[in-house]
């Protein structure tokens, strides 16, 4: 992996100077989090607009995310160049939606996911090397900025109206512009030299690889948890703006960011009053009793929808944080960590369409929702895997 060069000079080398420098990192992730969820509050207005099916709605989400798993996976060779031809990339997308029909938005969205796997994935390198000590405190931070992005893209969708669809992708696409040119003073990647390169091969070498099993496992708890998120988050608005005509689409997805954040903002409490283990079953059980009461009730009231959307974004929030830390414990800095995270971006292309196809085929999205509370119920069958002891205690034993 490139190194990056130091954010300052040795005479002007403090912390708060590092995080100024990190500025247009965090300002990418504000509006790539807009970007990110954008086709949730969007999806109703879509479907009206392009006069299209649940199924044929499903393969958006295929395209974004195919997109993002690509744009990860080579976002890693040039960091700086990653986050701004990334921005431009989605930029470019963005305004391509706001006049496209149904068919030119598979070419803008793949675009916009391109740029979004790339951007995303070397922000998040970026902010993780550049202050080692603070290393911990800046990914979470950034994250938090995302979370932040993902609840302002409601209130930019209300704000842009009813009618306001390329009023809102004209907006995206100015502020992933001016994110690209602020992406303009981030540091070049410094080139490793043949003694560096010698010694990382070195470390590689003797660190011990995770056992397949294992780390197949992992794989699939981040897959599918990408997937049901992203289900969750985009089909949920259009469900509730079906169940009642008092509900807006971009308020449901607003109820849902807002609760997935406030939940992880408690996670620290929760893990030391329940333990890392309890608390991921226990907030997949609840998440399973949420789905559930959503496909099978037929008539719920604009409040149960609010109240059922807040209970599933309270729900999920500690799960991947959750799988992440089980992961990270037993691997550490794994040469092999990159490809498992541009991976999971297949749940997000898969389960979302899936969703959309059985509800075209059953009529009604109350059946297309089995479809996250299916690959949720697989989370907890990973249970016993991702989180047991005896794992953690070879992996030790082996290092």
């Amino acid at each position: 992996m490139p190194e990056i060069t130091p954010l300052t000079t040795e005479a002007s080398k403090t912390r708060g100077g590092s995080f100024f420098t990190l500025g247009p990192v965090f300002f990418y992730f504000f509006v790539a989090g807009i970007a990110t969820v954008m086709l949730g509050p969007l999806l109703p207005a879509l479907i009206g607009q392009w006069h299209i099916q649940d199924a044929q709605a499903g393969t958006l989400f295929t395209t974004t995310f195919a997109g993002q798993l690509c744009g990860a996976w080579f976002a890693t060779r040039n960091l700086r160049a990653s986050m701004l031809y990334g921005a431009c990339m989605s930029a470019a997308g963005c305004a391509l939606m706001g006049w496209a029909d149904f068919d030119a938005a598979h070419v803008a969205l793949f675009c916009i996911g391109l740029g979004l796997g790339a951007g995303l994935t070397a922000g998040n390198v970026i902010s993780g090397i550049a202050i080692p000590s603070a290393r911990t405190r800046l990914i979470a931070l950034l994250n938090m900025t995302w979370g932040l992005g993902a609840i302002s893209c409601s209130l930019l969708a209300r704000a842009c109206g009813a009618g306001g669809v390329r009023l809102f992708f004209c907006v995206l696409a100015g502020c992933l512009a001016l994110s690209a040119v602020f992406a303009i003073v981030l540091p070049h990647d410094k080139k490793p030299t043949p003694a560096a390169t010698a010694d990382e091969d070195t470390k590689a070498a003797n660190r011990i690889p995770m056992p397949l099993w294992p780390l197949l496992m992992f794989s699939a708890a981040m897959l599918l948890f990408v997937g049901v998120e992203n289900a969750l988050g985009g089909w949920l608005p259009s469900y509730g703006v079906r169940t009642s005509s008092a509900l807006l689409a971009s308020s449901i997805a607003l109820y849902f960011w807002v609760a997935e954040m406030s939940g992880r903002l408690l996670l620290a409490v929760l893990i030391d009053l329940f333990g890392e283990a309890s608390l991921y079953q226990g907030s997949v059980v609840l998440l399973i009793a949420a789905e559930g009461v959503l496909i099978v009730t037929k008539h719920l009231s604009a409040g149960g929808v609010i109240a059922l959307t807040i209970f599933c974004g309270l729900a999920i929030a500690p799960v991947y944080p959750l799988i992440l830390s089980f992961f990270l414990a037993r691997t550490g800095n794994h040469p092999r960590l990159g490809r498992v995270f541009a991976a999971a971006s297949i749940g997000g292309a898969v389960l979302p369409c899936l969703t959309g196809v059985v509800s075209t085929e059953f009529h009604g999205l109350r059946a297309g929702l089995a479809v996250p509370a299916v690959g949720t119920v697989l989370l907890l069958l990973l249970a016993g895997t991702i989180t047991s002891a005896p794992m953690f205690s070879s992996i030790a034993a082996e290092r």
